[in-house]
């Protein structure tokens, strides 16, 4: 079968329009590689710096910043168009927590270039004022979070409801939703901070990205949880309720997806919602295809083990 690259090639040379140096065929496959665009992400880390030791347990030798590190700039050389995001729970779980306060952790993101993250619950455990200034000290990247009202707060100016990424010809945008803090973080932590409707915020910054902004792919960094058995907003509610929303990369309930999920939403369009566990055990990675239309296909999916001997 005749593809259409072939195609045009064979008209091309018939017709002797290849010129000297670069030929139109040539431009017209970078063109189509300014319309592909691959997601990596993580969620969960919990100051997870090194692996976990070789102790015999089901993780041993998994995880760590170095290895991972060694994946995503592996995937950058092969692909051009590369987003690296996180949802949230950057700090806790390990002693470089306990002694450095995240300064390790906020070092390590910047250091792998990812651009953007959002705000979890154990991310108030050092207070809000050891959080903004170990943004502000280290972070290359924007805490984004948009359903809580962070003002008069040592976060009031450290923290941004979105932000729109241009990859290629792809224009992203890019917003945080935090889960209700009641029962999970103390009021002296977060003193100052009022949580919003995820739902609403979502609808409405969503809305903004796709009228206003005329994004491409909408994604939302959600540290709400994957579901749950009662009425809680979760990444399924927030789908089904949502209007404009493409993408939740989701956190906080450490749920291991064996491949995105797809909901729909409140237009009957899809939703694809991703998590991959905690740990930094996992790389997410979703590869997206948009042609010069308004269509955009998810046409790759993986969860990446993250270790030294991993091999692709």
């Amino acid at each position: 079968m005749l593809t259409r690259k072939t195609f045009i090639y064979n008209n091309m040379m018939a017709a002797g329009t290849l010129f000297a140096g670069k030929s139109l065929l040539t431009e017209l496959v970078a063109d189509e590689k300014s319309y592909q665009l691959t997601i990596l992400h993580t969620n969960d880390v919990h100051s997870r710096i090194d692996p976990f030791p070789m102790d015999g347990s089901s993780n041993q030798g998994l995880g760590g910043v170095a290895a991972r590190a060694e994946i995503i700039e592996k995937i950058r050389r092969e692909e051009e168009h590369v987003l690296l995001l996180d949802a949230g729970d950057i700090f806790q779980g390990t002693p470089y927590f306990n002694f450095y306060k995240g300064e390790p952790e906020i070092k390590a993101m910047s250091s792998m270039g990812y651009e953007a993250t959002t705000i979890g619950n154990h991310d108030f455990d050092g207070g809000l004022e050891n959080l903004a200034m170990q943004l502000t000290n280290h972070a290359k990247f924007p805490m984004l979070v948009s359903n809580y009202d962070l003002t008069g707060t040592p976060m009031e100016y450290k923290h941004e409801p979105y932000k729109i990424f241009k990859k290629g010809k792809i224009k992203i945008g890019v917003f945080g939703l935090g889960i209700e803090m009641t029962g999970l973080v103390s009021e002296n932590l977060s003193a100052g901070t009022k949580y919003l409707d995820p739902v609403t915020k979502g609808n409405e910054i969503a809305y903004k990205l796709r009228t206003e902004k005329n994004c491409d792919l909408i994604i939302c960094l959600s540290h709400l949880g994957y579901q749950y058995t009662d009425n809680k907003v979760s990444d399924k509610r927030l789908a089904n309720e949502t209007e404009n929303i493409d993408l939740i990369i989701g956190g906080h309930t450490h749920t291991f997806l064996n491949a995105p999920v797809v909901f729909k939403n409140k237009k009957g369009n899809d939703v694809i919602v991703n998590q991959v566990g905690w740990a930094g055990i996992n790389l997410g990675r979703l590869d997206f295809n948009f042609s010069k239309y308004p269509t955009k296909k998810l046409s790759k999916s993986s969860s990446i083990t993250v270790t030294k001997k991993t091999e692709e």
